[in-house]
This record gives structure tokens, sequence and C-alpha cells, in this order.
């Protein structure tokens, strides 16, 4: 009959490749710092006058959410993966967000990040940071049948 075909195992294709490497662990990011901004910006926000109600109507197992969160921020720094969710539906679900609870929202964030954060740490969840919640203020509009706005440094020259 016909020839035997050899497929290679998945573990010797995968032997070959280097592992991944995300952009926080040349800037020193580690799954202790993470934890830490996570905890430490979180416990701030429940407490925050503009964010707090939003957050704590809508979070009923705190710990919970906040163990997503940390697995959320390790995808985005470390690629590990981990984070197995939808923030674009959960984030397009809350009524009468805007863009100036996205602003407060990155404002606080970065004071955090400042604080608990090496510079070059801090910088990189800056930056990520900004380009999530840029993605999620279109996707909302979006999903609201608004016009995004453009992007400041999208104008053509």
């Amino acid at each position: 009959m016909g020839r035997a075909v050899r497929y290679k195992s998945a573990m010797s294709t995968t032997e070959h490749r280097r592992p991944r490497v995300g952009p926080g662990e040349p800037a020193g990011v580690t799954e202790a710092m993470i934890g830490q901004v996570v905890d430490t910006f979180y416990a701030r926000v429940r407490q925050d006058e503009v964010l707090g109600p939003i957050f704590n109507a809508r979070v009923d197992d705190w710990p919970e959410h906040l163990a997503k969160l940390k697995d959320f921020w390790s995808s985005v720094l470390l690629m590990t993966g981990r984070f197995k969710g939808q923030p674009m539906a959960v984030h397009a679900a809350i009524p009468n967000i805007d863009r100036a609870h996205f602003e407060h929202w990155l404002s606080m964030f970065g004071e955090t990040v400042d604080e608990v954060c090496p510079p070059d740490a801090a910088a990189l969840f800056r930056e990520k940071s900004a380009m999530i919640a840029e993605s999620l203020q279109l996707g909302i509009a979006v999903s609201r049948g608004e016009i995004p706005p453009l992007r400041r440094n999208s104008a053509r020259k």
C-alpha cells in the first residue's frame, strides 16, 4: 500500500523555537512587579470618587478580579498568554463611560507605575496602557454607532 507518512512531533518543532520574550523583560518587569502595580492601583481606584463607583458597582469578587488583571498585564508585558477574557465587551457594556474616565484612569495609573516601578518599566506600563485605552475607546465608540475620534498624531502632514 502507500508509504507511511511521518509527522514531526509537536515537541520536535517547538524545541528549535526561541521562547517568546515579552517587551517587559528588557524593561525589568516581573510578575511580582505586575502584582504590586495591580494591587496598589486598584486599591486606589476603589477609593477614587470618579472611578470607584464604576468598579465597585461591577466587581463582586475583588480577589478574582485582581487575579484576572494580573493575568492581563502578564500577557501584555511578559507574553505569558494567561489572560482569557474579553475586555472590549466588558468595557462597551458600561453605560456612560467616556474619554474623561479613560483619561482619569490613565493619570492615576501613570502615577502608580511611576511610584512602584523603575523608570523603564513605568514607561512601558504607561505606553501599553495608553494604547489599550485608545483601543478600548475606539471599540466602545464603534459599538455605540459613533464615529471614533481620530488619533492626535495620525493627522496627515
